[in-house]
């Protein structure tokens, strides 16, 4: 493991984009996008995916310097078409959208089409917090998962998340994959050479494995239950409600037309939409009840949450987004610690462009 501050890896980040050929600003917000994934700890999706959309760039399939507009709307609903750019930029640019809607409608959606991998959903939920709004924040991606009962490769991860504001209590964030483990904590056990728990992934015949390398030898990662005993069809549904209201709803790809993040793999040569679909939500708290009131129950409902009996060997109950914003606090100070591979990858872009890690 190396460490490295947060400036270090924005730098480089950001200096990388530019090298892609994105605006200042798009390489402002794409740092600042992928580099949060870092600080709270979702490491499979930070600095550790810069090479991925630099391939995915040197094959086309990434526009640096995309048109992006609202294509459709009605006065609370909006469909971006992307233009092929980065999803670390278009996704923030739908999400203000969504926002600049519910400041006057009380309520803005917006679903996108002709997107890329977007980095962590959270991000994007949590920028209607400073709105004193509630965000959602979905998106659909490479067909890695199978359903409930299947061996085929039909949804992807699929993540959701949802940002709460409080008033003196930090928000509550939920930020989570529709699979049991993300696609992104396989790659971290395959760069640490480990397997995988049981119950994450299955093998090509639709069997349990461990290895962290299933999904690669034609396995699935599996819906969030990893069975049908212990719920899978609801990380299933789950999965498919993501799918539909972030591409079907929009025209993007959906399902196993979904393009792969990976440049090696080519998309379907007979696509059922554009690109990679998002869906974003912003409720203004106050087109429900006052927002002070309410950040004030939201204050009462985390204490009575965080005051809960603990099991045994637990120190205390969490509410979601306690480890991540603990960790940030940490990583801000302490800096940021990335795998040797990661560092490898890095410095092999570095020597590319020309830019110093």
């Amino acid at each position: 493991m190396q460490n490295f501050s947060y400036d270090r890896l924005y730098k480089f980040t950001h200096d990388t984009l530019l090298k892609m050929g994105c605006s200042e600003l798009h390489a402002q917000i794409g740092a600042e996008v992928l580099l949060s994934a870092d600080l709270r700890g979702v490491d499979s999706h930070g600095v550790a995916r810069l090479s991925g959309y630099v391939r995915l760039w040197e094959k086309g399939r990434i526009n640096t310097s995309p048109s992006i507009k609202i294509v459709h709307e009605t006065p609370s609903t909006a469909v971006v078409d992307g233009d092929g750019g980065l999803g670390l930029v278009v996704a923030p640019y739908a999400m203000n959208v969504a926002i600049e809607k519910a400041s006057k409608a009380g309520t803005g959606w917006v679903s996108v089409k002709n997107s890329n991998h977007y980095g962590i959903a959270g991000y994007h939920a949590m920028m209607a917090l400073d709105h004193d709004m509630i965000g959602i924040s979905l998106t659909n991606a490479s067909p890695l998962v199978s359903p409930t009962f299947s061996k085929e490769r039909l949804l992807g991860t699929n993540p959701i998340s949802v940002a709460i504001p409080a008033k003196e209590e930090p928000a509550f964030v939920a930020d989570m994959a529709t699979t049991t483990a993300a696609n992104g904590k396989l790659e971290i056990l395959q760069r640490k050479n480990q397997d995988a728990p049981w119950g994450w992934i299955q093998d090509k015949e639709g069997k349990p494995t461990t290895s962290a390398n299933g999904v690669k030898e034609g396995g699935a990662l599996l819906p969030l239950g990893g069975d049908r005993e212990h719920g899978s069809h609801k990380g299933y549904a789950l999965g498919a409600v993501v799918d539909i209201f972030s591409a079907v709803l929009s025209g993007a790809n959906y399902g196993p037309w979904v393009p792969p993040f990976v440049a090696f793999l080519e998309p379907d040569p007979n696509p059922v939409g554009e690109g990679i679909g998002h869906f974003f939500g912003a409720m203004r708290v106050d087109a429900f009840r006052p927002a002070e009131e309410f950040k004030s129950h939201m204050d009462n409902w985390i204490k009575r949450f965080r005051s809960a009996k603990p099991t045994e060997g637990n120190e205390k109950v969490l509410i979601p987004g306690d480890p991540e914003r603990e960790l940030e606090a940490i990583r801000r100070v302490e800096g940021i610690s990335l795998l040797e591979p990661v560092v490898k990858d890095l410095m092999a872009l570095g020597e590319k462009f020309g830019v110093s890690l």
